[in-house]
């Protein structure tokens, strides 16, 4: 195992435990929010994604993959209080943007010489290349953490 199949696994993993919070919610439940001013998973899942882009673009930025036109309108930090579901993608769409830019994100990587890898960033929270490729799992994982909160709210029970 090199670095890159390390980084490969917390993907994989941030990936497994993100898309089996979302596989039975409905394009509706998406928009619950859990509490007054917290982000629905919608704008969290196309905020995860535009961060994916933007990682690999501060990383590896030859390996980018369009996001879906009007993406970056629709998903920022102005738009967190959306609630108008004409106004966001659906979970479908979503999905699928999701799985370019982590294709994406998983070609870049095992692109990266151990020299890339070691590359510095100059960002305090992602201060190597592999730190930046690293933020594709545990981002996912985290921001999926949240979604627990309003799984239970929705009566569903426990995944993990």
């Amino acid at each position: 195992m090199n670095a890159r199949d390390a980084i490969k696994i917390s993907i994989d993993c941030g990936a497994l435990v993100a898309l089996s919070y979302l596989e039975d919610l409905t394009d509706a439940e998406m928009l619950h929010r859990p509490a007054p001013g917290a982000n629905h998973i919608n704008w969290q899942v196309g905020h995860l994604i535009w961060s994916d882009h933007h990682h690999l673009e501060m990383g590896a930025p030859k390996f980018l993959k369009p996001l879906p036109e009007g993406f970056t309108s629709i998903y920022n930090a102005e738009t967190a209080s959306v609630d108008d579901p004409a106004k966001l993608l659906t979970k479908a769409e979503l999905l699928a943007a999701r799985e370019v830019q982590q294709q994406a994100t998983i070609e870049a990587l095992y692109q990266q010489s151990d020299a890339d890898l070691g590359r510095e960033t100059g960002i305090f929270w992602a201060p190597t290349v592999a730190a930046l490729f690293s933020m594709a799992g545990s981002h996912w994982l985290m921001h999926s953490g949240q979604w627990v909160i309003v799984r239970r709210q929705l009566g569903r029970p426990p995944l993990f």
